[in-house]
């Protein structure tokens, strides 16, 4: 199987540098062999790139959701592989929480965790599937399309 960090070359991705916390939080916390990330949102150069809800009439496209939520895991692979020493060392993905910031009547929170979930299984193959959640809430900090929560094991 080819490692993650081969795949990412293959795939022409470069991990963007870990964002720091902006509260009273840890980015990462590992307990024994899994990995637990705070929340991570579409940050780009450290601003919010991703931003309003998703939905009609007055919010943003479904498309636009999935591309925040592809920033989402870019950063979230940031953080974890800063905090275990390279993304190598991720051995499954766990667990996936897509929160979306959504309008009245959108329904399509899976739509677009589906672009967390098929970068993760791009990224690590079989040992990118895992267990997943999409929800929708009326609104995420700093007015984020997108926060992501991802649970890994360890090798």
């Amino acid at each position: 199987m080819t490692r993650p960090s081969e795949r990412l070359k293959q795939l022409n991705i470069a991990l963007p540098p870990a964002a720091r916390p902006v509260g009273a939080y840890v980015p990462a916390l590992r307990w024994n062999d899994m990995l637990l990330l705070s929340g991570q949102i579409p940050l780009q150069e450290g601003r919010v790139a991703f931003t309003a809800p998703v939905g009609e009439p007055e919010g943003r496209s479904l498309e636009y959701a999935q591309q925040a939520a592809r920033l989402c895991t870019l950063n979230a692979l940031a953080v974890a592989a800063e905090a275990v020493g390279g993304i190598d060392h991720l051995a499954r993905v766990l667990k996936l929480v897509v929160y979306v910031a959504s309008c009245p009547g959108f329904s399509e929170q899976h739509k677009v965790a589906n672009a967390a979930s098929e970068l993760l299984v791009e990224i690590f193959g079989e040992a990118g599937k895992h267990a997943r959640a999409a929800v929708g809430v009326s609104q995420l900090p700093l007015n984020a399309t997108v926060e992501i929560d991802l649970t890994f094991g360890l090798t």
